[in-house]
């Protein structure tokens, strides 16, 4: 293997100025995370502004790859070779070997040498070490041609404490290191949009935990054990989350028996809002996410998204509001949670849909409803609370 590390290239955190340590300290911590799945040894350290991950012997090139493409944070993965013999007659040879390997005779390209110096100390400065380290590839690769303005190939030399050399940079998902903007708390389904939202509320650094609400015997432990697989697959991203699977059957079954069947998904949903911000408040969450999008479904029309919000303290962040279900489709493609999410288990928002839901619900009228159940529903909240399962969910299994 050629490459002994990998330079890790962030955009966001470039601009945060004296704070920027921190999000770099975030950063290397769930890089760190993420390698474990990988195995091997990996140092990662941070050095001028730069990212670096270091490796021993033999690894899984792939592997590392994968892992570090679910590192919010990341914009870009540069594999790099390592030269520590600095002497400049090594260094050329070690360049023209490093174009040789990686491209190979065959199609011809085009090239160009972009090298850098932070390291003052270094006799030979940058414009020397872009003519005479192009000369170097010339020679030794002479299917390579040189052009400084559109080249197939940007040859990157840095030169610090060693030198390091790169030609490649390998897409991240960019956005920010988890946790670095707050949490908030994901009320997550076993559909296809719930785990997108979280995905990308997760992206934007922030720490997700979540609520589930499992209606047996209505749904089944497959339907469970689906969201239970979506968490993970989140997780993956979003770093440890705390999963809370509610026992939400006597309260829908109480709504079933004492609301207007047109109004079931409204009133459910703001149960589920009401319960969903309890349990915020334990986590420390700032705010909910929906996988929500406006006019998909009829409890998500303006109406009803105004009568569900109507119950919330909090904010109620919805980052799918704007997509149609095709864009949400490719992105939980994108994200691996597509093939799980369309699993035929049911959960309870589809087992208790009403045959013709009220589309434009008034809100005056949602609450009249409610207060049909004033007589029986704190003690329901009440216990499905107190018998709330919490599990952990870690996306390194």
């Amino acid at each position: 293997m050629m490459y002994q590390a990998f330079l890790i290239k962030y955009a966001e955190i470039g601009i945060k100025g004296k704070n920027r340590h921190l999000f770099e300290d975030a950063l290397v911590h769930h890089i760190v995370r993420a390698l474990k799945r990988v195995g091997g040894t990996f140092d990662v350290t941070r050095e001028m502004g730069r990212i670096y991950v270091r490796t021993d012997g033999d690894f899984d090139y792939e592997g590392a790859i994968e892992a570090l493409k679910t590192v919010f944070g990341i914009a870009g993965i540069s594999p790099v070779l390592i030269i520590e013999n600095m002497d400049y007659d090594n260094v050329k040879a070690q360049v023209a070997e490093f174009v040789r390997t990686v491209y190979p005779e065959g199609t011809p390209r085009t090239f160009k040498v972009v090298a850098r110096r932070p390291n003052k100390k270094y006799p030979h400065d940058s414009m020397e070490l872009n003519a005479d380290l192009g000369e170097a590839v010339l020679l030794g690769c002479p299917w390579m041609k040189v052009d400084v303005h559109n080249p197939d190939v940007v040859l990157s030399v840095e030169v610090r404490q060693s030198i390091y050399v790169y030609s490649e940079t390998i897409p991240g998902p960019g956005g920010m290191p988890v946790g670095s903007n707050g949490s908030a708390e994901l009320l997550l389904s076993g559909g296809i949009d719930s785990p997108v939202a979280g995905y990308m509320i997760a992206k934007r650094g922030v720490k997700i935990d979540a609520v589930y609400f499992h209606a047996p015997p209505y749904t089944s432990e497959r339907a469970k054990q689906k969201v239970v697989d979506l968490a993970k697959l989140v997780a993956r991203y979003a770093g440890q989350i705390r999963l809370h699977i509610v026992n939400f059957t006597d309260i829908q079954m109480a709504i079933y028996e004492k609301c207007p069947h047109e109004e079931l998904t409204i009133i459910m949903r703001r149960y589920m809002m009401r319960i969903a911000e309890i349990f915020a408040g334990q986590d420390g969450a700032l705010g909910l996410i929906t996988g929500e999008s406006i006019g998909q479904v009829a409890s998500q029309t303006a109406q009803s998204l105004l009568c569900t919000n109507a119950v919330c303290t909090l904010p109620v962040y919805r980052p799918l509001i704007g997509f149609d279900k095709q864009e949400i489709v490719d992105r939980a493609q994108q994200i691996g949670t597509f093939d799980t999410s369309i699993l035929p288990y049911e959960d309870c928002c589809t087992i208790f849909v009403a045959k013709h839901p009220v589309t434009h619900p008034i809100l005056k009228v949602i609450e009249r409803s409610e207060h049909k159940l004033d007589d029986v529903i704190e003690p329901l909240m009440k216990e499905a609370i107190e018998t709330t399962e919490t599990i952990v969910v870690d996306g390194e299994e």
